[in-house]
């Protein structure tokens, strides 16, 4: 079992930044990593991934280079760097962990642990 703890979502005015943190319970060396994230109204959607290893990252069309994903894998700690934040992008982000089949599966159902979640709200 992993459990994931994020941290770092907030208030910010467009053109902003933040930078979330999602804490596993567990060594996360062996293990994928990425950030989903979820609109009032809308599905859960792929934001990014890292590979175990932080050799490979993936991003969804809409990051468009705003957005940066690492990993500490020391604090076993994942990152998402959000920088030219938009007004769309307000949303609960979720940290998840262990996809099924290749590190940036887009499926939601396809990964195995999640955290709570951390609001991001955009102001205009």
């Amino acid at each position: 079992q992993v459990q994931l703890v994020e941290s770092g979502g907030g208030l910010v005015q467009a053109g902003g930044s933040l930078r979330l943190s999602c804490a596993a319970s567990l060594r996360t060396f062996s293990i994928h990593l990425g950030w989903f994230r979820q609109a009032p109204g809308k599905e859960r959607e792929f934001v990014a991934a890292i590979t175990s290893s932080g050799s490979r990252t993936a991003y969804a069309d809409f990051v468009e280079g705003r957005f940066t994903i690492s990993r500490d894998n020391a604090k076993n700690t994942v990152y998402l760097q959000m920088n030219s934040l938009k007004t769309e992008d307000t949303a609960v982000y979720y940290c998840a962990a262990d996809p099924k089949e290749y590190y940036s599966n887009r499926n939601p159902t396809d990964w195995n642990y999640w955290g709570q979640g951390t609001q991001v709200t955009v102001s205009s």
